[in-house]
């Protein structure tokens, strides 16, 4: 479905003018459709069906507990990579016994709170973390429920810095060293060998690669049921890719069509996974939530550029600190005026922020209308964009608004500059400070 159509040349949010939740909220802002992030669900779900899967939403797309809430109520479980995004997935209402915990640095800590909560599994990714977890189990009188991160060396045909499963990643154990990890689990008194796991990278737009990884997968769970492992489940990770290009029928045409073919995915997981007793899992994230968001910026000034062949720069309220995916991955994407435009002449610009780095933009050589004063959308910000923001430049973070229906509220209020003084300055002291007026 298309979240953000523009209907009398406005763009909305489902129901709701973004005109008016940047009037009431200011910006930047981020703005999610809870219709979109259940539709997306449901869709899912439904092409899962013939074989029947467990989803698993991987918290580092976008861990608002808004978010988190919408899907645990769907019946979701959750992939994380941290302790603080499971008191989050725990603070929205998740159950722990849904949780898969994945990464490759777990702390004592947070393999304690981990245990404690009764987590699904463990997705183990080195023999060191192996034994690590063993000794925290040991230590809480628990036996901890282990399932092997396995690196398939598959090519994701993603960015480098997004492919997970090659044979030089940080990630995941070698396939060739995996049967005997899992023998070293059986004779553990400490650990439960209960699934195998892979995520061989993001925005992955082809099924082949994510096929080739799940039949190195079921070989592995064969030669171990020989061994006289059996394992409960396999988890083929996430991955799914979105479409970040808005669709050639239109502007008001929905970018998922375009997008991963998850129905011809699902059959052709029913059809790998047939006659098997394993139960399957996913862990997708930005296929959930990417297209289901925007941030919301006014642009401030207009610069012309000094060669007249080059586009100029439009300078806007967002800038890399609230959106770093341009910066960091060169990602696309789409800019859209919020109201249309057909006053001005269509002219080249360079969607820039104010931070002081020249690699600080959000969008490059984009044909617009534009005007200072102007709202624009940054499409497809529903993943990876929040969760990634910082305080470079001192800047404070962007609130979160959820639309739902014809509604909206705010699910994150904006950070303020006392908010980060607060961290570092003696307790009762940004008290004292003299008022400022936030923007």
């Amino acid at each position: 479905m298309q979240a953000f159509p523009r209907i009398d040349g406005v763009l909305h949010a489902d129901g709701v003018p973004l005109t008016a939740i940047a009037e009431r909220v200011g910006t930047p802002v981020y703005v999610y459709s809870r219709r979109y992030i259940e539709s997306r669900y449901r869709d899912l779900t439904e092409a899962l069906a013939p074989r029947g899967a467990d989803v698993c939403y991987a918290v580092k797309a976008n861990a608002n507990l808004a978010v988190l809430r919408c899907l645990a109520e769907l019946g979701a479980g959750f992939d994380i990579v941290s302790g603080g995004e499971l008191e989050r997935v725990v603070a929205a209402g998740g159950r722990p016994d849904r949780v898969i915990f994945s990464g490759v640095g777990k702390r004592d800590d947070e393999i304690d709170l981990a245990l404690k909560l009764g987590i699904r599994c463990f997705n183990v990714e080195s023999a060191a973390e192996l034994e690590r977890l063993s000794a925290r189990a040991a230590l809480h009188q628990r036996v901890a429920p282990v399932s092997l991160r396995v690196n398939p060396d598959v090519d994701p045909r993603t960015h480098p810095y997004i492919s997970t499963g090659l044979k030089h990643s940080k990630f995941g154990v070698p396939l060739a060293t995996a049967r005997d990890l899992y023998r070293r689990i059986a004779d553990d008194p400490n650990l439960r060998a209960v699934g195998v796991d892979c995520h061989i990278g993001s925005q992955v737009m082809s099924i082949e690669p994510l096929l080739e990884a799940l039949t190195s997968l079921l070989a592995l769970v064969d030669t171990l049921a020989r061994d006289g492992i059996e394992l409960d489940h396999v988890d083929v990770g996430g991955g799914l890719g979105v479409n970040y290009q808005r669709g050639s029928r239109g502007e008001n045409d929905d970018p998922d069509l375009d997008g991963f073919d998850v129905e011809a995915y699902g059959s052709a997981l029913a059809q790998a996974m047939s006659g098997r007793r394993e139960r399957l899992i996913l862990e997708p994230g930005r296929y959930l939530v990417a297209n289901g968001g925007v941030l919301l910026t006014r642009l401030e000034y207009l610069k012309p550029a000094s060669d007249a062949e080059a586009p100029g720069f439009a300078v806007v309220d967002a800038a890399m600190n609230d959106l770093i995916r341009p910066a960091l991955y060169q990602a696309h994407h789409e800019v859209r005026p919020v109201v249309a435009r057909e006053d001005l002449p269509v002219r080249r610009w360079n969607v820039v922020g104010p931070v002081c780095e020249s690699g600080d933009f959000l969008a490059n050589d984009r044909q617009l209308a534009l005007e200072a004063g102007d709202l624009l959308a940054i499409c497809s910000a529903g993943a990876y964009g929040f969760v990634q923001s910082s305080n470079y430049n001192a800047r404070s973070r962007p609130p979160e608004v959820l639309v739902e229906g014809d509604t909206f509220r705010v699910v994150r209020r904006r950070e303020t500059v006392r908010d980060q003084l607060a961290l570092e300055l003696p307790e009762g002291a940004v008290a004292a400070l003299p008022p400022r007026q936030e923007a």
